[in-house]
This record gives C-alpha cells, structure tokens and sequence, in this order.
C-alpha cells in the first residue's frame, strides 16, 4: 500500500494561500480595500483579497497575482507579513497562508469591481464590516506592523505622489498613528533625516502661501532613517 507524502504542500491544490491587507489613506483616515466574495449586495461576504498559490508561483508573485485580477492594482509596495498554519483561514483546504500588506498611494485609488466581477469596496480602518475567518487578526497584525514601521524606516512615503509638501508627508504620520504632532519639530526630525529633497517648485492652496514640493531621494525603495522620525515632536494625541 502506498503512503502519501506530506512533506511538501501540494502547490495548486490550496494547501498553500495568499492574501493582501491593502492600505490607502482619504481625507485623514486609513482605509482597506476589501473584496465581496458572496458577489451580490444584499448580503456581501466581505474578505481579503487573496487565494491559492499556482503551480509554478513564488509566494510574492501569487499575492501580486491576486491583488491584480480580484481588485485591479499593481506597481504597489508590498510586504510578506507572517505565516498562519493548520487550516486557520477562510478555507478549511488552505493548510498554509501567507499574510502580506500593502500601501495604495492616496492620488491612485482603485475602481469599485474588480476584474472577475466581484464588488470591491474601501472602508475605514475603525468602520469594518463582519470579515471572513480570521482576516480581523491579520488586518490587526497589519496596522500593528505599519505603525511600528513608520518608527525606523521611510516607509510613510509609499502613500504619497511622485511631489508632496511636509504637511502632506505629516498627515501620513498623523493618520496612521492617531497623533498629532508639532510642525516645526516634525520636519526638523525628516529634513535631518536626509531621505527627501526639495524639487525647486512650489504647491498653491487657495489664499495660502505656497508651499514648498519635496520628493524621495530614493524612489521606490523603503529605507532605514537614522533615527525616529517621530521621537519628541508628539503634541497630543488625535481626537
């Protein structure tokens, strides 16, 4: 009689599963996009994007995959997050998934459908609906993750356009951490970081004096700062 081997995960079957929570920021608040799997809205079935590995897929390639087709995005930053085992997700077949995070750039969001015809939807971070299994916990892990994140790396610039202002780049910090923070110590601590300069030109809003544009000395890439970009220029915290 022959004996099964269980030594590797049977890649194509949903032994092995991907999903993405991706984050935007609109008007001073983070949102996620969220895919209805019960495809109808009377009763949606709000969930991840995400699904099995196809044979042939690196991890990365397969979220990058699931993201595109269930709701329309690409060219994003993305991070693997952490792993979950034992049949915990959505699917009592997917033995295995991995949890990524993404950052949607505020100037770019999405269409509302996705490309196989399932309804998509951006809701705020604090106003989710009832989630799928335990996509709760991984969007809880998520923000957890980005938060700490915006500490030690320049990450919080994946969330703004090609030029941006301080004040633009300050309410990405802000938001994410529900805080507010001095201005003037606030970009004493980015400009002594080093990882942004000015582009020459200037942003007018309405009767205000224009403000000064910057952009990423490095873009596309997410790099250690220095030191805490946050660190003694919190006021108090967001109400």
């Amino acid at each position: 009689m022959k004996t099964r081997d269980h030594s590797h995960p049977e890649v194509g079957t949903g032994a092995i599963g991907t999903n993405v929570v991706i984050f935007t920021l609109r008007d001073r608040r983070l949102y996620l996009l969220l895919v209805n799997r019960a495809n109808n809205t009377v009763q949606p079935e709000w969930a991840l994007p995400g699904g099995p590995l196809r044979l042939g897929e690196d991890i990365e390639q397969s979220a990058r995959q699931q993201l595109e087709q269930e709701a329309g995005v690409t060219g994003v930053y993305l991070e693997q997050l952490y792993t979950l085992s034992g049949g915990q997700h959505r699917s009592e077949q997917w033995g295995i998934t991995v949890a990524h995070y993404a950052l949607f750039p505020l100037h770019e969001l999405g269409a509302e459908q996705t490309n196989n015809g399932d309804a998509v939807g951006w809701f705020q971070l604090d106003q989710l609906p009832r989630l799928r299994g335990n996509d709760r916990q991984i969007v809880t892990m998520a923000h957890a993750r980005l938060a700490a994140k915006l500490e030690y790396s320049t990450i919080a610039l994946q969330f703004l356009p090609e030029q941006f202002t301080l004040r633009e780049l300050q309410e990405v910090y802000e938001t994410i951490l529900d805080q507010t923070f001095d201005k003037r110590n606030f970009i004493k601590s980015v400009l002594a970081n080093n990882f942004i300069e000015e582009t020459g030109e200037k942003h007018r809003n309405g009767a205000h004096r224009p403000a000064r544009l910057y952009r990423m000395k490095s873009p596309g890439k997410v790099e250690f700062t220095k030191w805490s970009v946050t660190k003694k220029v919190l006021v108090r915290r967001a109400s």
